[in-house]
């Protein structure tokens, strides 16, 4: 389909709440086209459909190495059923930060349903990279980044060096 522009911080779009997807139409399809288009393009992992300017709770997820065969998973209005008590904690960063990488700490192990473009319920269970992978996207989709989940002084340094680097990007437009 398309490569879309990424929505970069300090946009505030990234702290908008996503609308739930209705029905699977043809419209949801090509936006999760372009989602994988744009996320394989940057290159990433996952993506929330508002990294592109779109307040829809769609995210793209495909963990895949680069030299193994593509294995994307989309997952419409994605809900988290259970998460584990235990912990796991792995260096995440995030297409709309970009080159900025912290450690997170999440649950393990998490259950997530979801509808798939086919409209049909699904649910998995989710550990590991995975896991870590689809609670991100999901805080996308509730206006949270992976930087909120940081020490306020991580989060301070972080928001104002991309301020920084947006005020510089207009003086040079």
């Amino acid at each position: 389909m398309a490569i879309k522009p990424l929505v970069i911080l300090p946009d505030p779009r990234l702290k908008q709440v996503s609308e739930p997807v209705g029905v699977v139409t043809p419209d949801i399809r090509a936006l999760a086209a372009d989602m994988l288009d744009t996320m394989y393009d940057a290159p990433g992992i996952g993506l929330a459909a508002i990294q592109i300017g779109v307040a829809k709770r769609v995210i793209t997820i495909d963990l895949a190495k680069q030299d193994e065969d593509k294995n994307p998973i989309v997952f419409l209005n994605p809900e988290i059923t259970w998460e584990s008590d235990e912990l796991g904690i792995y260096e995440e960063g995030c297409l709309s930060i970009p080159e900025y990488y912290e450690e997170v700490e999440r649950p393990a192990v998490v259950k997530v349903r979801y509808m798939d473009l086919d409209g049909k319920a699904q649910e998995i269970e989710a550990s590991g990279l995975l896991a870590t992978c689809i609670q991100h996207e999901i805080d996308h989709l509730d206006g949270v980044l992976f930087i909120d989940h940081l020490s306020k002084l991580k989060r301070d340094r972080c928001i104002k060096k991309f301020a920084k680097q947006a005020k510089e990007r207009e003086r040079g437009a």
